[in-house]
């Protein structure tokens, strides 16, 4: 009997995963995931190929640049790790630029599509009319008006719907 429950719990688990991870929003956020890894990739090639290579031809210098901690010397010899790479946080932040840009113009041009495919809202049917004697706003079912109390007729009503 506690085999049979433990196999209902498993079944029913499994079941509850499967509807869970094949839901069209979690393979699009894991598909959108890998890809933006792949994309990440291709970003710090090109930040390491082109752009800290002009970077350097500006300034002389490198963008892979460090500043070794003077405490951290020790009879000419520098201790492995003691150094601060400032160069490698250069390169970090410029990928990050790059990447953040890409989303931004690639998201502006989703939302750009998402938009030609919306057709525009019908108007809403209204909801007031105005009353005919004082020109002031009822609500559309009223018989009577809140503001002058004149009696409102049928046939005025379909005239003001009018």
């Amino acid at each position: 009997m506690a085999d049979e429950k433990k196999k209902g719990f498993f079944k029913k688990f499994a079941e509850e995963f499967k509807a869970f991870a094949l839901k069209g929003n979690v393979v699009d956020m894991a598909i959108g995931v890998i890809i933006g890894g792949a994309f990440t990739g291709i970003v710090t090639a090109f930040t390491n190929s082109f752009i800290n290579p002009i970077i350097s031809s500006f300034g002389a210098g490198t963008v892979g640049g460090a500043i070794q901690l003077p405490w951290a010397v020790k009879d000419g010899v520098a201790k492995e790790g003691t150094a601060i790479l400032y160069g490698d946080f250069i390169t970090a932040i410029i990928n990050f630029i790059i990447v953040a840009l890409v989303l931004f113009v690639m998201l502006k041009a989703a939302n750009k599509l998402m938009n030609l495919k919306k057709k525009p809202e019908a108007p809403a049917a209204p909801t007031t009319k105005k009353c005919p004697y004082c020109l002031s706003e009822i609500p559309i079912g009223a018989t009577r008006c809140a503001h002058c109390t004149s009696e409102l007729t049928d046939k005025m009503a379909a005239d003001m719907k009018k």
